[in-house]
């Protein structure tokens, strides 16, 4: 792809992530993509019906999101690609208000995943989620986004800190609590605002699941416009791309599926992530629709599976690069970027690994590779997780990036060309297992 393209993929990716402020708005934004492009959405409570051709997508949770093409008669694999919905941020507690000397309110909040404390400070930030509310036999959830610039989180000034610059220990209870407004003039509360943007009333909403998101614009950036900077980069960039490849990839023998799941940044131990049933949940459903629920069928057929597990992954700082491995040394725009570890916190193997780079070259796509120093603990992904439930060949790939878990994140403008075109081409193989020890990629 070129420079153009790349640029305009980026901005596409930005547009996306500014209207995806927190998973919930990430997986109804994909939903209404897909709907768009005639996927036909199912219930987890439903009988789903399927017929062979079909395009078709389930939602868990309101934050997580399985969509896939099927091919025309039974297929021959799964071919996957997996990437996260949620970013770290913080999460507003119940009873939020706390006022301050009758004048200041702040709303009490707690983290969500691990995230750089000072990169919160004095941003633009709002409120978005869903929450539940009454309805007529029972409850319904509704989405909310105050899409205005609502809180900030101010730091102290230095004359205050002399000592800010040398190291401060950040205490989440009390440094990173934002500033709501004041107290005077008999304001509204804050579930005054939410009820009011949900059209609700106060007394309807029964529960709440509202984060903080970070407003600033994303921004194309570098002497030759090669970076991008923006919040959520890690994982949306992921989702984006992985969405993008599916709708534009030609059916094939195979089930081509896009999996978003919730929670990666706190473990993916719930109902709706990675670890969770919910892709082996669809996955059965899949297969006894089509009719190879056969325990031996339905072997071959994932043995002949593969997934993508997509996630972003450390490029080298131009600050400190004595914190990369010594002899794998990835940078911003160098491709895309395979993911190793010995611990088996990435799923990557020499087999995955071959077969994904042999799909990278038939798609023009570069590829780097990233291992951490060893003595540096590194995190998990996906791809480890999900396979508790499916197991099936695996690589952990990504983006190279800078300031991961920043509330601003940022990344190459060439690599998202680079991402979608491996992704694409992804979805246009096949894998066929000739032996336990040859693998054809068609």
């Amino acid at each position: 792809m070129s420079n153009t393209e790349n640029i305009i993929l980026t901005n596409e990716i930005m547009n996306f992530i500014e209207k995806s402020p927190v998973c919930f708005q990430a997986v109804e934004n994909i939903s209404d993509i897909l709907l768009s492009k005639g996927y036909r959405r199912l219930y987890e409570s439903e009988a789903w019906d399927l017929k062979p051709g079909e395009k078709c997508f389930v939602v868990r949770n309101n934050s997580s999101v399985i969509g896939f093409k099927l091919p025309e008669n039974i297929p021959g694999s799964f071919m996957i690609i997996a990437s996260h919905s949620d970013s770290p941020t913080f999460k507003i507690k119940p009873n939020p208000e706390i006022v301050i000397e009758n004048n200041y309110i702040k709303l009490n909040v707690e983290k969500y995943g691990g995230m750089i404390y000072t990169s919160w400070l004095d941003k633009p930030l709002s409120v978005a989620g869903r929450i539940v509310v009454k309805s007529d036999s029972g409850v319904e959830t509704k989405c909310v986004n105050i899409d205005r610039d609502l809180l900030s989180i101010p730091s102290l000034a230095i004359h205050m800190n002399r000592e800010v610059n040398d190291g401060y220990k950040f205490n989440p209870q009390k440094d990173m609590l934002p500033l709501f407004g004041d107290s005077h003039n008999g304001h509204k509360s804050f579930l005054d605002l939410i009820a009011a943007e949900a059209e609700v009333t106060v007394e309807d909403i029964l529960g709440t699941d509202l984060f903080l998101y970070n407003r600033m614009k994303g921004s194309i950036w570098g002497r030759d416009s090669e970076y991008f900077s923006c919040p959520r980069i890690d994982n949306l960039e992921s989702a984006y791309l992985s969405l993008k490849a599916l709708l534009n990839s030609e059916p094939t023998g195979a089930v081509q599926m896009l999996c978003v799941f919730d929670n990666e940044e706190v473990g993916s131990g719930t109902k709706q992530g990675a670890k969770s049933t919910f892709l082996y949940d669809t996955v059965m459903r899949i297969a006894e629709d089509l009719g190879f629920s056969n325990y031996s069928k339905l072997q071959k057929i994932l043995a002949s599976s593969f997934m993508v597990s997509a996630d972003n992954g450390h490029a080298v700082h131009p600050n400190y690069i004595e914190m990369s491995c010594p002899t794998n040394r990835p940078y911003m725009n160098g491709g895309v970027l395979i993911k190793y570890n010995a611990q088996q916190k990435y799923t990557t193997d020499a087999v995955s690994e071959g077969i994904f780079k042999r799909i990278c070259e038939k798609g023009g796509a570069e590829y780097q590779e990233y291992v951490n120093r060893s003595d540096i603990l590194g995190g998990s992904t996906l791809g480890n997780l999900s396979g508790e439930h499916v197991s099936i060949n695996t690589v952990d790939v990504g983006a190279a990036q800078l300031a991961m878990h920043s509330a601003y994140e940022t990344a190459g403008v060439n690599d998202t060309g680079c991402i979608y075109k491996s992704f694409k081409e992804f979805y246009s193989s096949e894998i066929i297992v000739k032996s336990d020890t040859s693998y054809e990629i068609v």
